[in-house]
């Protein structure tokens, strides 16, 4: 068993709450007290599991015996799903009365931004729920199951999703063109084009993402915001915001939002997540008359 550690507060079940609600049939397990998923990284494959002490601010670590060769690189992507390293009363300072209810929350991040990028594309224009299904789906025809747990399966790997039929994709409840995105995205990295890792520019990198097929503006954004988890990310354009900022446009929006800076990723989701939040009228920054 391995130890991680984090900075109080920490909500735990909202965070079990957001995950276990994205949770991928055959990948992922997550109850009220552990996450539990299959995982593949350089070639090894296995199953691990994290459970919080709140006792003592502590995550345990359980990694089946694929895993151990690779125990660090594990450890890592875990503290980045679980955004260990966050210190919360940094945030707090900046973010004021808006995360005061929530100071518990955190950004949840991704095991590897490939997968995060597929997950971020079946999300298009469906519900979360309906998104989880599809993945699933894509996981059960794409992904190989993982030796010695029967009831798991690995998320597909960039090289199995580049050689999938985009009909086959199709059949599973998805647009053509969204089959043929996933395919794309997973040929560049197995090309080793796509940026796996976080860009020094930030904005720079979200554009690039746009110029590729089936990536918009959005879907940029939110896997930079979970994939690269960018803590400095904001969605003008998401439907929950535009309606939590009724009657402002996106640029608007996105000058109120500097307000948040360089923790806007953190606001976003307390914005989520707090029913019937509205902004404060701000004539100077959001250029509505008072």
């Amino acid at each position: 068993m391995y130890t991680l550690n984090w900075q109080p507060p920490y909500d735990w079940q909202w965070m079990f709450g957001f995950l276990g609600a994205r949770a991928v049939v055959g990948v992922e397990t997550v109850t009220g007290e552990y996450y539990e998923r299959s995982f593949t990284c350089d070639g090894h494959q296995g199953l691990f599991r994290v459970t919080p002490n709140e006792n003592d601010c502590t995550l345990e670590v359980t990694l089946s015996d694929g895993l151990i060769p690779v125990a660090q690189t594990c450890l890592e992507r875990i503290e980045r799903l679980f955004d260990l390293a966050c210190d919360p009363q940094q945030i707090a300072s900046t973010l004021g009365d808006l995360g005061a209810a929530r100071p518990g929350l955190r950004l949840p991040g991704a095991m590897d931004a490939y997968e995060q990028g597929v997950r971020a594309i079946l999300g298009q224009l469906v519900s979360v729920s309906m998104a989880s299904k599809l993945a699933a789906r894509v996981v059960a025809l794409c992904g190989e199951p993982l030796k010695d747990f029967p009831h798991y399966t690995c998320f597909p790997t960039p090289a199995a999703l580049a050689a999938a039929d985009p009909l086959a994709l199709k059949t599973l409840g998805m647009p053509v063109k969204r089959a043929e995105s996933l395919i794309h995205l997973a040929q560049s990295v197995v090309e080793g084009t796509f940026p796996l890792q976080p860009p020094d520019d930030i904005e720079g990198g979200m554009k690039a993402l746009q110029t590729r097929p089936g990536i918009g503006r959005w879907t940029a954004n939110y896997l930079a915001l979970r994939g690269w988890q960018a803590k400095d990310v904001f969605l003008p354009d998401d439907y929950l915001i535009k309606q939590r900022f009724a009657g402002m446009t996106p640029a608007q929006i996105r000058n109120y939002a500097q307000r948040w800076q360089p923790w806007r990723s953190y606001a976003l989701l307390h914005i989520w997540y707090t029913d019937g939040w509205k902004p404060s009228v701000d004539s100077e920054v959001t250029g509505i008359q008072q």
